[in-house]
Order: structure tokens, then C-alpha cells, then sequence
């Protein structure tokens, strides 16, 4: 079943609903998933913001405080 038809059954469905707390527990699931995407946007960094991370990284880099794609690797291998 395509997205289409997915909200089409979930909208019939919900027209259907009779009991007001369902409806409820819905708003709440709509408004609490509306504030996770709103947290989950993406905000550009300004030029400073870019500027000070490329330094910290470069230091970090110049100071040996990096793992290698080999470390990386086979922590996650196992």
C-alpha cells in the first residue's frame, strides 16, 4: 500500500472515531511529533560558528586528538 492510500485509510478511520479521548490521544501524538521535527531542523552554522569549529579541528588535528578510520572501524566491527 503507497503512502496515498495509507492516509486515505488513516483519515476514513479517523473520521469514524467516536470517542473524544481517541481523539485526544491523537492531538497529543500530532503536537508531540510537530515539536520533535521542529527539534530536529537543520540550522546553518553562521561564518563564525563554521570558522571556530574548523580551528578546534585543526588544533585537535595538530595535537594528535583524532581516532583513525582504522580505529573507527573496529570499534564498530565486531
Amino acid at each position: 500500500m503507497d503512502i496515498q492510500s495509507r492516509k486515505l485509510a488513516f483519515i476514513q478511520a479517523f473520521l469514524n472515531l467516536q470517542s473524544e479521548e481517541m481523539i485526544v490521544q491523537f492531538e497529543k501524538l500530532m503536537k508531540k511529533a510537530k515539536n520533535i521535527d521542529e527539534e530536529n531542523q537543520f540550522k546553518p552554522f553562521s561564518t563564525e560558528e563554521m570558522n571556530e569549529r574548523i580551528s578546534r579541528s585543526e588544533d585537535d588535528f595538530n595535537n594528535k586528538k583524532f581516532k583513525t578510520t582504522f580505529e573507527l572501524l573496529s570499534k564498530y566491527e565486531r
